[in-house]
Order: structure tokens, then C-alpha cells, then sequence
């Protein structure tokens, strides 16, 4: 029997072919033409006012902590229902985590207890848009106004996903916190391999974030012909991905329409099979997001529950797995957790599963995938 995997990464047929042509131009390093047309790509169609490549959402995070001056005896406040990039590029700096809880319905951090966090260290709020569903964006940045706090997002899940304010307009994660990071890890609905992008919405870090992607010199600067010679500025890291990375990504962004239409299919098929059984929780979407079909998961009554729908799949060639471990009762992070439990968090440590969702899943398999939960 041949196992379906819980994902499976699509490729368009044109990736090879443009890796080939950034090879071939003799301009592989990095900060070349795919690169640039990524970054315009996404700067015009999400509004993002800077957009750059990174290797990896991690190195993006880790360029958000440095453009945020973040220094031992900061605080910065996470959700604990995350992976341990959000946590540790902060942790890098020098930063104390102050772990947040989940909304009691979906595993984003809850808006509504970050104020009761806040102290004179705090410097910084990094929402993660769980399953590239919004965090309470107009709630979180209200904070940051009134506490002078920047607002970064962890956007690794949310391309192409939206916020809709209280003012009516649509923006897309990513372009409503002074900084965001998306991932194009293999897991995701657009995918280099490896790879990632920071984007900067805030003005005031747009210069120096080129500076620190660039290993802390003034080179991109040079390259433009604003300045006659580059050197060592700032601090930075090599965190720009090679010409065939981004060739590669270019060809999954020309088929981001298709792509995206297909997941939503698969997310709304799940949906619809699953809605009338009582066994298990599905997503909610809250009233202000939308859904970009990035993963569907179901809640479980409990750990036993969910381990008995995991064992159930995978008898029958099914490979669903579940998710985080809570970081505030990890190995490395519980001796300097402040002790609050965080009752949510722990749930959907226990409960979450995530259900098989990739571009070339089959509508069938999505029914008999439904039908063996509901039975």
C-alpha cells in the first residue's frame, strides 16, 4: 500500500528551466535579476513596502530582531503555540520570550491577554498567523501604538492570506506590522526548498535592512550607483539566497493563482465533509480573515483521541501528523518561563492534527480521508 504523504511539493515544470537561465547568466551569488523579480513581485501585488529574499524565515526573523535593537533585558512577547524560530531569533539577541496563549477556538496568540504582558522591557509583539489565519491585527497594533512597541509577523504560513480591519480595508499579512517574515520552506503553498523573505513596512528600517542582508556592508547601495565604494557598516550576516533559489520561487509565484485555487478546493472539500460530525473541532475563521488553503487541521477531544485518528489514517495510507510542542514547557525554555500555564496553548499541543493537503492531493482522497474521521 502506498502511503499519501502529508505533504508533497508541486512543481510547475518551469522551475529547472529558469535555474538553468540564472546558471547560465554567470550571475548565481545572489541579489540578481530572479531576485529582483521576486521582490517586485511581491512588493506590487501585497503592498509590502520592502520586500527581500532571505535563505530561510528564520534569517528573516533573525534580520527583524537585529533591525529591532533587540537587547539582553528586552522582552518580547510570542505565542507559545509556535515552532522555535519565532522564539529563538529573539532569544539570540539577548531577549527574554514572554509567552502568550492561544484564542480558546484557534491556536493564534490572543490579542486580548498581550496588554496584561506588557511591561517598561517589553519591545516588541510577534503575532504568527496560525495556518495563514489572521491574527486580531487591529487589536495588536492599537497595543504597539500605545506602548510604542514594534509589531513583527510571522507570516511563514500566510501568503497570500488577508486581514480585514475594522475600517473595511483588506490588507495582506505581512504588510500591517512594522516587519514580517514569510517562509518557502517545502511545507509551504509557495516553495524554494529552503527560503524565506523579510518584508519591511516601516520606513525607518528599510535602509538598514539592506545594509544587514547584505553582511553588514553598504553593497547593495554600490551596486545601484548611490555610492562610489562599499564597506562594513553595520552589523549583518550572509542572509540573501543564491540566483537559483529565487529562479526557482519565480516559478511557483507565476502559478500562485492556480496554485492557491486548487489548496482552497482541498481546504473547502475537508470542511465540507467534516462539518456535520460532532468527533472533532474544525478551523475557525474569525470574522476579519481569510483563508489561503495552507493546512487544514482538525482538534481532537484529547492526546489518546487524536493518537486513535493518526493510527486509524495510517492503516488505511493516510499520513497525518500533529504539531508544537508547547514552547513554554520545552526543555530549553520552561526553567525560564514565569510559570503561568497556558491552557490553550497545551491543547492544541495535545489535540491539533493536521490532515494530508498538498496541490496534487486527489478530491477522493480528501472524502475517504473525511469519512474514516467521521466514522
Amino acid at each position: 500500500m502506498n502511503m499519501i504523504p502529508f505533504n508533497k511539493p508541486y512543481l510547475t515544470g518551469k522551475e529547472t528551466h529558469y535555474i538553468y537561465d540564472a546558471v547560465n547568466s554567470g550571475k548565481i551569488s545572489g541579489n540578481g535579476k530572479y531576485t529582483q523579480k521576486c521582490q517586485a513581485f511581491f512588493e506590487s501585488h501585497y503592498g509590502f513596502k520592502k520586500a527581500l529574499l532571505t535563505t530561510s524565515c528564520t534569517d528573516a526573523l533573525e534580520m527583524s530582531a537585529m533591525l529591532a535593537n533587540i537587547e539582553p533585558g528586552d522582552e518580547v512577547i510570542v505565542p507559545s503555540f509556535t515552532f522555535v524560530s519565532t522564539a529563538i531569533a529573539f532569544v539570540r539577541q539577548g531577549a527574554k520570550i514572554v509567552f502568550a496563549d492561544s484564542c480558546a477556538d484557534n491556536p493564534n496568540i490572543d490579542a486580548d491577554k498581550i496588554e496584561a504582558l506588557i511591561t517598561d522591557k517589553t519591545k516588541a509583539i510577534v503575532p504568527v498567523h496560525y495556518a495563514g489565519v489572521a491574527c486580531d491585527m487591529d487589536k495588536i497594533m492599537e497595543l504597539a501604538a500605545k506602548y510604542n512597541l514594534l509589531v513583527i509577523e510571522d507570516a511563514a504560513q500566510a501568503i497570500d492570506s488577508f486581514y480585514i480591519g475594522k475600517d473595511g480595508v483588506k490588507r495582506a499579512l505581512g504588510s500591517i506590522g512594522h516587519m514580517a517574515a514569510f517562509s518557502f520552506h517545502e511545507t509551504k503553498n509557495i516553495v524554494s526548498g529552503e527560503g524565506g523573505m523579510l518584508t519591511i513596512n516601516d520606513e525607518r528600517f528599510i535602509h538598514r535592512a539592506e545594509i544587514i542582508w547584505e553582511k553588514g556592508t553598504n553593497r547593495a547601495e554600490f551596486f545601484r550607483g548611490e555610492v562610489n565604494k562599499y564597506g562594513w557598516v553595520d552589523t549583518g550576516s550572509s542572509f540573501l539566497p543564491s540566483e537559483v533559489i529565487a529562479a526557482f520561487l519565480w516559478a511557483q509565484i507565476e502559478n500562485i493563482d492556480i496554485i492557491q485555487e486548487k489548496r482552497k478546493l482541498l481546504w473547502n472539500a475537508y470542511y465540507d465533509g467534516l462539518k456535520a460530525q460532532s468527533n472533532v473541532v474544525l478551523p475557525q475563521l474569525p470574522e476579519y480573515a481569510t483563508n489561503n488553503g495552507h493546512m487544514f487541521y482538525i482538534v481532537a477531544k484529547n492526546i489518546e483521541h487524536r493518537t486513535k485518528i493518526i493510527n486509524v489514517l495510517k492503516e488505511h495510507g493516510y499520513h497525518a501528523v500533529f504539531h508544537y510542542i508547547s514552547l513554554h514547557s520545552s526543555d530549553y525554555y520552561q526553567s525560564k518561563h514565569d510559570g503561568r500555564s497556558l491552557d490553550y496553548s497545551d491543547k492544541f499541543t495535545d489535540c491539533l492534527l493536521r490532515l494530508p493537503l498538498f496541490f496534487e492531493l486527489e478530491m477522493d482522497q480528501v472524502k475517504a480521508i473525511s469519512k474514516l474521521i467521521t466514522e
